[in-house]
């Protein structure tokens, strides 16, 4: 009787653990592939254009209960390039990324739920320069095969509540406030 109640239990163990595990699906960044790119208008002059080299993220899906979901992306501050190099130098200093105290930037989803798998808004954490806000970020997910899907994003934000541009560089005169962040990630199942 007692071994019989052991296998019982064991299975209804067993059941549960394999059913979380095989609602949960990680979906990892392809480095390759992925981009991040920002645009920071500039009154009278090119936007300033840039792009981060070096990506980091995971995506982590409950594809039955479609809830609890979390995603986190972040970069390396030092890995961007762009189309003003002369001011790059300027660009990683303390007056804008101060990327030596700072050195990356990330967004953060908390927990989520979804209803369309296409596309998707969300209240998103960014943290620049040890500063946090929420800002909305809208995606549209293309599924490219079975392990590989595609994540078009694009979210604002205003680069004055992030320090971004002191002293006389805080100014939206010339160098405008709001800033766009756009991601072309590839995701591939782990």
């Amino acid at each position: 009787m007692n071994q019989k109640l052991n296998i019982i239990i064991f299975s209804i163990i067993f059941y549960f653990i394999t059913h979380i595990i095989v609602a949960k699906e990680t979906w990892i960044v392809d480095k390759e592939l992925s981009t991040i790119t920002f645009e920071l208008p500039i009154f009278l002059a090119k936007n300033v254009k840039g792009v981060f080299t070096e990506i980091e993220g995971l995506v982590e899906i409950d594809v039955e209960k479609k809830e609890n979901n979390k995603a986190v992306f972040s970069v390396s501050i030092d890995s961007i390039e762009m189309n003003y190099k002369k001011y790059r130098d300027l660009l990683l200093s303390d007056i804008f990324f101060y990327e030596k105290n700072f050195p990356i930037a990330l967004i953060d989803t908390k927990k989520f739920s979804y209803e369309n798998e296409k596309e998707l808004e969300l209240m998103v954490e960014l943290n620049i320069k040890g500063t946090t806000k929420e800002v909305p970020l809208q995606l549209i997910i293309i599924r490219l095969g079975e392990n590989l899907v595609q994540i078009k994003g694009s979210l604002n934000f205003s680069r004055t509540a992030y320090q971004i541009g002191i002293g006389k560089w805080s100014s939206t005169a010339i160098l405008k406030d709001k800033a766009t962040i756009n991601t072309n990630l590839f995701l591939f199942k782990d």
